[in-house]
Order: C-alpha cells, then structure tokens, then sequence
C-alpha cells in the first residue's frame, strides 16, 4: 500500500513539500488541505495587484488543484484541519462548503499552516471596510472595496513591509492616507536613523505618518468611518490592519509539537518537528539565523519555498538540509527602495556582539550619467572579530540586487575587510568605480 502524506496548508512551503514529495517518490499518495480558496500563490504580489500593477489578484496564483492533479497532487480547498492526533496518526478535517467532518489517516504530515495577521483588541476590528491582507480573498476584497466604495480616506495600521506597499497601493486610488505605526519608526527591523529617508519619501507622498502613537479604537456604522488614534479622530472609509504577523502555531501546539523560543514550529536542519514523521516548514516554523547562530522567526516567501522542499524530499525518502537564514528584504515605498540582511546595529549589539557601523552615501551610477542617484549603505560589523554582521541599504534605484551581495558575504561568513576587496561590476551605465558597497566597507577598514 502507498504511504499516504497530509500536507496542512497550501501555500508556498505545502505546496513545494507535495510537489517535491511526489517527485522525489511517484508512488506517494499525497492531499493537501487549504482552509482558503486558492493554493501555490505569491502574497507579496498583493499590494501591486491592488495598485492595478499586475492586472488582476489571481495573476499571483501560481498553479491551481487541477493542475496539481495532473501531477497525482489532491489540493482539497475549503477544508479546514480541526486537530491532529499524532499518536492514531490522523487528522480531523471540516469541509467548509457543506460543514461535513472526517478523519484522514497519514503516514507523512507536513504543517504548512502559515503565519496569520496580528490582531490589537481593538473595538470596531469587524466592521466593513476594515481589512487584513493574507489570502487571496482579502486581496480581491480589498480591491473591490475600493472600486465599489470608492474611499477618499484611508487608515494604515503598521509601518512594516505590507503597510508600506499598501500606503502605495491605496494611494494610486485616490486615497488620502494616514499610516500609524505604535513604535518610534516604521521598518522596525532597520536602524532608527536609517529610516529616515523612508519617512521623508512616505510625507513627501503626502502619507500623514503617525509614529509612537498607539489607535485606540476603529469606529462605525455599517461600514468603517474613523480610527481614534492617541485621543484624535482620523476620518477613514478604509483600514488596512498590519500591525504584524505571528506564527500560525496553534494546531501545532494542542497536537504536542514542541514550539521553539521564538513562538514558532522548532524544526531541525531536516525540518523535523520533535514528533516522529511530522515535518513543518515555511511561516509557521523557524530556521537557524546564521548570523547568530540561534532559531529566527522571519517569515518570508522565499524561505517558505526551501523549506517546503526540504521537507517534501526528506519524508519521501532523501537527504536534504536547510541551511538557514539571514533574513534579508527589500521593500519598496513608492519611489524608493529599503533593503535590510543580517543583523541591525541595535540587534547584533543586543546579541552581544561588540558591534559596530560605518555609514556612507555613493551614485548608483557614474556621477556624469543621466539619472544617477544617491545610494546609502550601513555595515555593521565585530569590532573584535571583524566578522561582517549586517547590512542596510536605501535609495531610489540599484538597492535591491546589491543586499544580495551582502547577504552571500553574511552566509559565507566573511570579515568587512574581505567584503572590500570584492571585485564588483563597473560600468557607467550601472555602477560607478568604487560601488556604494565598497565605499562604506572601506570606512570600515580605516
């Protein structure tokens, strides 16, 4: 009889875990349960569908269950997985559309269930109009509102990666925007005083930017009307709530699989759970940050995917490993861009790392060509070991390629002094002689 897997959650990290799974051994019998409507799509793409970028919300989708069929995939979506029984080995499934509950046995179970929106206690979260950004459904339901309603203002609650892009997306509506943000400054994960060409583009955009000041309430009628924000009535016919993410890991949790320091799914190197043929992968599970050596929480697409494979390849009989993170991410905020890998100055001292950084501004390009611009990067760096700890990078063009090139010196561990002697590309057109990269790893060599 074929081994039978049950994958939960049919996202980035399910997705890859079933379609590796079934390549790896054709004979698996695999299922696949997604509480949504859509499986194997890129959420990251939401905010530029809502723009009207990208044509339409579904253009993000990826593949569809019949086409996973065809590969001897069953996707089954609009079933929700109630509870896991890890010593029967079987799992509780509600079919959404007619409220139907079974019981599937598995021999492999993957959890993929995901990372869900943080959500404040606040009044007035329900209220029409009020909307969270993770599925496709919230997209499509975002981009009706806002075609059908047609607000004039808007309240964005988070100054993250998804509160950024949608500060942009719902401005190309004709939104008039107030973005709150509880801490003293938007992309948290950033060094305080790199952020600040980030909120001088977000005012310059005519954003209303609100940083150390907590929203009280969400107020209406039958549809949203205003957020109370710090004691002050702000006017909005549309909320965005991105006030975070948090790790899916409730299931996980009641099931007895061991959650790690950081909230999330504690895997191995195999992404294996502490149970015995019980894998997890993608938002709802960490990985080791190479930079420090200990489990991270950094839910991002393109982790989700690696491990997803890993998993799939490793429960149908291989031996793959997932070799960590370093948590690199760009983001863009209308017409620059931000880009972060490794640690912050502020993380890698709270890490105890005797820490250190070098900031310094170069031309994207040859200084003489037309439409260069002005690039800021930030090393932070071991003053004791000069290990190479992190980098941040913001500018109007050039920045989002060139955090990949910190990032590999972070995986290969490399010290500031080798990263300036890197051979980088020099043409006028694209760079200049000494690159933005290079010149602040040659402060840091002084």
């Amino acid at each position: 009889m074929a081994r039978r897997v049950v994958v939960i959650g049919g996202g980035a990290a399910g997705m890859s875990a079933a379609a590796k799974a079934k390549r790896t051994d054709p004979t698996l019998e695999i299922v696949v349960y997604e509480r949504s409507g859509y499986v194997s799509y890129g959420a990251c793409g939401f905010p530029y569908a809502i723009k009207g970028e990208i044509a339409r919300v579904e253009d993000v989708v990826v593949r569809t269950p019949a086409q996973f069929a065809k590969q001897g995939i069953q996707a089954l979506i609009r079933h929700e997985v109630l509870e896991i029984d890890p010593v029967r080995q079987t799992v509780r499934v509600r079919d959404l559309e007619d409220g139907r509950e079974f019981v599937d046995h598995w021999d492999e179970l993957v959890l993929t269930t995901g990372g869900q929106p943080a959500r404040p206690p606040l009044p007035g979260l329900d209220l029409p109009g009020v909307f969270a950004l993770r599925s496709v459904e919230e997209a499509l339901a975002i981009k009706a509102w806002l075609a059908e309603q047609r607000p004039r203002t808007g309240v964005i609650i988070g100054g993250g990666y998804i509160g950024l892009e949608m500060a942009e997306a719902l401005a190309a509506h004709g939104v008039t925007l107030t973005l709150v943000e509880r801490l003293p400054q938007v992309l948290p994960s950033f060094d305080p005083d790199f952020t600040a060409q980030v909120t001088d583009e977000l005012r310059r955009q005519q954003v209303d930017l609100r940083v150390g000041q907590p929203v009280q309430s969400i107020f209406g009628d039958e549809r949203v009307r205003g957020v109370v924000v710090d004691g002050e009535t702000i006017p909005a016919e549309i909320v965005i709530l991105a006030a975070g993410v948090r790790p899916s890991a409730a299931l996980a949790q009641a099931a007895g699989i061991a959650l790690g320091p950081t909230g999330a799914v504690a895997v191995d190197d195999r992404q294996r759970t502490n149970l015995p043929h019980v894998w997890a992968a993608g938002d709802v599970a960490e990985a080791l940050h190479r930079v420090t050596g200990k489990p991270a929480w950094i839910p991002l697409g393109t982790t989700a995917n690696k491990q997803g494979r890993v998993a799939g390849e490793n429960l149908a009989g291989g031996d793959a490993r997932f070799g960590g993170i370093v948590g690199t991410t760009v983001v863009k905020v209308f017409d620059l861009e931000a880009a972060i890998s490794g640690l912050s100055l502020a993380r890698a001292q709270a890490e105890g790392f005797n820490a250190t950084a070098v900031s310094a501004t170069a031309y994207s390009r040859a200084h003489y060509m037309p439409g260069h611009q002005p690039i800021t990067v930030s090393l932070v760096f071991d003053q004791t070991s000069r290990r190479l700890l992190g980098g941040q990078l913001v500018g109007r063009e050039g920045v989002a390629k060139r955090i990949d090139t910190v990032a590999a010196a972070l995986q290969a561990g490399w010290t500031v002094d080798e990263f300036a002697e890197l051979d980088l590309s020099y043409a006028p057109p694209f760079a200049p002689v000494w690159d933005p990269l290079l010149v602040a790893a040659n402060l840091a060599r002084r």
